[in-house]
C-alpha cells in the first residue's frame, strides 16, 4: 500500500459525534470556534496489543479539560471509552496512537461562546516512535525554549488545551531549525518545566527528581513513571528545579504518551548521560504497557 503523508487523505474510521463515518468526511466548518478562539481540548494515548493503556484515565481528564474551559462533553466518560476501543477495532489496529478530541463547534462565531455546541472525534493510526529511536538510544538533544510556561492565574493550565500548544509547537520548530529534537521549556518564574510535549525527569546519586506540576500537566505516564520508580525502592522528589542546578544532575529522560520513555544526552548547555536508572525505568514502562510484570 502507498504510503500515506497527509491525515486528511487516508482510509479508515473516525469516531464522531456519536458515529464512525469515512476518515476522509470527518470534517468541521471553517468557522469552528475552536480553530478561531482555541476552545478544543484533546488527548494523546496509545494502545499496545489491542489494549489501550490507562484508557479510562484519559477519558476522564478529556472531561475534566473541557470543564476547566467551560463546556461540558455530552458523552460519559464509559461512552467515551467505548467510542475508542471501537475505533481501534473499526480500524484493524493493534499497536496505535489514539487521538480523542473535543470543541466548540460553528452554531455561533465571536469571542463569547454562548451558542455554540460541544462535539467529539476519536481517531487512531499506527504510529512509531515519537523521536528517531537511533538518536534516542544515544539521547536526544534539547534546545532550550524561548517561550515559558505561563503562570497558573494567567491560562487553564492543568487543562489539556489546543491553546497551550502554540508555544510549544513554536518552541519546537525552533529547536528543529537550529539541529536540536526538542526544547525544554521554563517556567514564567524561570524554573524548569518540561519539553514541548513531555515531562522531565532527572536522576542524581540514585534518587529521581521532576518538576512540581503547578503550571504544566501532570501527566499520566509521568505519574506511571514515578509508581515504577518506588516500586523499586527509588525515591522521586517532586520540587522545584532551578537550571543553575541542571549541571549537577546525572541523567535526564522525557515521560509522555507519545514519547513514552526518551532519552536526554542534553539540554542547552547541559549534558547528561544514558544511566542504568533511565534504562531500567525504560524497561519497566515498556514491561508495563506490554501487560507484562516488570522483573524485580
Amino acid at each position: 500500500m502507498a504510503e500515506q503523508r497527509t491525515f486528511d487523505d487516508r482510509d479508515g474510521w473516525i469516531w464522531f459525534d456519536g458515529k464512525l463515518v469515512p476518515w476522509r468526511e470527518a470534517n468541521v466548518h471553517v468557522l469552528t470556534h475552536a480553530m478561531h478562539y482555541a476552545s478544543s481540548v484533546f488527548e494523546g494515548q496509545r494502545a499496545y496489543n489491542g489494549e489501550i493503556f490507562k484508557l479510562n484515565e484519559h477519558s476522564q481528564r478529556l472531561h475534566k479539560s473541557a470543564q476547566i474551559l467551560g463546556f461540558e462533553i455530552p458523552w460519559s466518560v464509559a461512552e467515551i471509552s467505548a467510542a475508542c476501543k471501537e475505533v481501534l477495532k473499526a480500524n484493524k489496529l493493534v499497536d496505535a496512537y489514539m487521538r480523542p478530541v473535543a470543541w466548540r463547534g460553528s452554531e455561533a462565531m465571536g469571542v463569547s461562546a454562548q451558542g455554540t455546541k460541544p462535539h467529539l472525534a476519536i481517531a487512531a493510526w499506527e504510529w512509531g516512535k515519537y523521536f528517531d529511536p537511533k538518536l534516542a538510544e544515544k539521547g536526544i538533544r534539547l534546545d532550550i525554549a524561548r517561550y515559558r510556561r505561563p503562570a497558573p492565574y494567567t491560562a487553564p493550565v492543568h487543562s489539556k488545551a489546543a491553546g497551550l500548544y502554540m508555544i510549544a509547537t513554536l518552541s519546537r520548530q525552533q529547536a528543529e531549525s537550529r539541529g536540536y529534537e526538542d526544547a525544554l521549556m521554563f517556567d514564567w518564574r524561570g524554573q524548569v518545566a518540561e519539553a514541548t510535549g513531555a515531562n522531565a525527569f532527572f536522576v542524581r546519586d540514585g534518587e529521581l527528581h521532576t518538576p512540581t506540576p503547578d503550571c504544566f500537566l501532570d501527566g499520566i505516564t509521568r505519574r506511571t513513571i514515578m509508581d515504577l520508580a518506588r516500586k523499586r525502592g527509588v525515591e522521586v522528589v517532586e520540587r522545584d528545579i532551578w537550571p543553575d542546578e541542571l549541571e549537577s544532575f546525572e541523567q535526564m529522560f522525557l515521560t509522555g504518551s507519545a514519547a513514552e520513555v526518551t532519552f536526554v544526552g542534553s539540554a542547552g548547555p547541559w549534558n547528561f548521560e544514558v544511566g542504568d536508572l533511565s534504562r531500567q525505568l525504560a524497561k519497566d514502562y515498556d514491561d508495563t504497557v506490554n501487560g507484562r510484570i516488570p522483573n524485580a
